[in-house]
C-alpha cells in the first residue's frame, strides 16, 4: 500500500458548493493555501488559481472537466521514441518543476510565490508530487507536478525545455498511476495540446461522482 501522507489539521474555510461556478467556472474568492485548505478543496472538486493576473486567489470548478482516462494516452511512434531519450525521476526536483512552469514568460506565469510556499508545503506532508524528465547532460528539461489523493490525481501544471520532455513525463506519470490502480487523472480544462494526448471532457456531475470515488481507493504506492 501506498505510505500515507500527513493529514493536516482541517481547515476553517467553508467552500460555497461545485454547482455555484459561475459560467467560467469560478467558484469563490478568498480562503487561504494552508494544506487543510487546499485538501479540502481538491476534495470537493475545486482548485486554486488566481482570478485573473495579480487578481484575488480563485477556486474553480470548470464544467465540462478536462480529465484524462488512464487507458486512452495517446502515444504517437515519435513520443514512444522520446521516451529513450530521457531519464524519468520523481519527487527529486519539485520545487524546480513548479518554478519552471510559473516562469513569468510562459502563459502558466500565474503561478505566484505563496502558491509556490503552499504546494511545497504539500510536497514535504507527502501530498504533492513531481515527475521530472532529465537530459543525458544532466539538465532538468521537463516535468509536471500535482496532488494525489487516494486513487485521484490532479495534475496542476507541465513545462518542456526540450523536444516531447512534458510529454514523457506524462507517459511516465499514466504508467505510474495505472499500475498503482489509480482511478482518476484530472487535467482541469481540455486544451487543444492536451486533447491531442487523449483528453476528454466530461460534465460537472460525472466528474463529482468519480472524484468522490477515487478520492477513497486505497492505492499501492506510485511515487
Amino acid at each position: 500500500m501506498a505510505a500515507r501522507p500527513v493529514e493536516p489539521p482541517p481547515t476553517s474555510w467553508h467552500f460555497p458548493p461545485v454547482d455555484a461556478a459561475d459560467e467560467d467556472g469560478l467558484v469563490g474568492v478568498g480562503a487561504d493555501l494552508e494544506p487543510g485548505t487546499l485538501l479540502a478543496a481538491y476534495r470537493s472538486g475545486l482548485f486554486p488559481m488566481p482570478a485573473g493576473r495579480n487578481g484575488p486567489m480563485g477556486w474553480w470548478s470548470p464544467d465540462p472537466r478536462g480529465v484524462l482516462p488512464l487507458d486512452q494516452l495517446r502515444v504517437s511512434r515519435s513520443l514512444r521514441r522520446s521516451t529513450h531519450r530521457y531519464e524519468v525521476r520523481v519527487d527529486t526536483r519539485f520545487e524546480a518543476v513548479m518554478r519552471a512552469c510559473g516562469d513569468a514568460r510562459r502563459a502558466g506565469g500565474w503561478i505566484t510565490e505563496p502558491m509556490i510556499a503552499a504546494y511545497r508545503r504539500m510536497h514535504e506532508l507527502g501530498w504533492a508530487h513531481s515527475v521530472e524528465s532529465w537530459s543525458d547532460e544532466g539538465d532538468l528539461v521537463g516535468g509536471l507536478y500535482g496532488i494525489a489523493i487516494g486513487g485521484f490525481f490532479a495534475g496542476e501544471s507541465m513545462f518542456s525545455s526540450a523536444v516531447d520532455a512534458s510529454k514523457v513525463a506524462l507517459v511516465d506519470l499514466v504508467d505510474r498511476l495505472r499500475a498503482a490502480g489509480y482511478r482518476l487523472l484530472d487535467v482541469q480544462w481540455a486544451t487543444p495540446h492536451l486533447r491531442t494526448l487523449g483528453v476528454i471532457e466530461i460534465p460537472r456531475p460525472r466528474y463529482v461522482v468519480a472524484l468522490e470515488e477515487a478520492r477513497e481507493m486505497e492505492v499501492a504506492d506510485a511515487w
